[in-house]
């Protein structure tokens, strides 16, 4: 399923191709061997620097040191729930204004969930992402469902029972407040004649 979830985000990021991306996974092991055309970064959480660390192309904690508004496009695979709102603050703050960001759930209501949560793995919940995204100015438009309903071997296009599908994909814009334009000014001017 990493695989498969890998090739579809990377045909998702060649939609904005030649501008700054950056890549944001749980492991090295999720990141992907094929680099995204364009200009980037691929992190990775860091389990020896502790829970709000990136290591990969840079080492840094949660708050990226980079500038306001530096990448088109965001990927963040799996988040965990307890670190996914300073997370998201900091994706809003370094995503331009029409960029889009991609994100990726573990399904909770799948009933693939038997393979992963013998592990550990508490996925964050789709409905809180969707909140905390909206409160940052970064619209959801759309919540598409992949992968597998039982096992990997199962038709991962989605067709049937999507919403039962073992893997949520995100995709959302950061909008941005318009100024007003330029009003028409009318020319001053008698409307009525004026009696003398």
């Amino acid at each position: 399923m990493r695989d498969w979830e890998q090739r579809h985000l990377l045909d998702c990021l060649q939609g904005v191709p030649s501008q700054p991306w950056v890549w944001l996974s749980p492991s090295a092991a999720w990141l992907p061997q094929d680099v995204p055309a364009g200009r980037g970064l691929r992190l990775h959480a860091s389990a020896i620097d502790g829970p709000h660390h990136w290591n990969g192309d840079l080492r840094c904690g949660h708050a990226l040191p980079l500038p306001a508004e530096t990448f088109s496009a965001i990927v963040i695979q799996h988040a965990p729930p307890e670190h996914l709102a300073p997370l998201l603050a900091e994706c809003a703050r370094v995503l331009m204004p029409g960029g889009r960001l991609w994100m990726t759930l573990l399904n909770r209501y799948s009933p693939y969930r038997a393979h992963w949560q013998w592990q550990g793995a508490r996925p964050a919940s789709l409905a809180r992402s969707r909140v905390l995204l909206k409160r940052h100015g970064i619209r959801c438009h759309t919540v598409r469902y992949y992968g597998p309903l039982w096992s990997q071997a199962a038709d991962a296009s989605g067709n049937s029972l999507p919403a039962l599908r073992a893997l949520c994909v995100l995709e959302a814009e950061k909008r941005t407040e318009a100024l007003i334009g330029p009003i028409p000014v009318s020319q001053p001017g008698w409307r009525q004649t004026v009696a003398t």
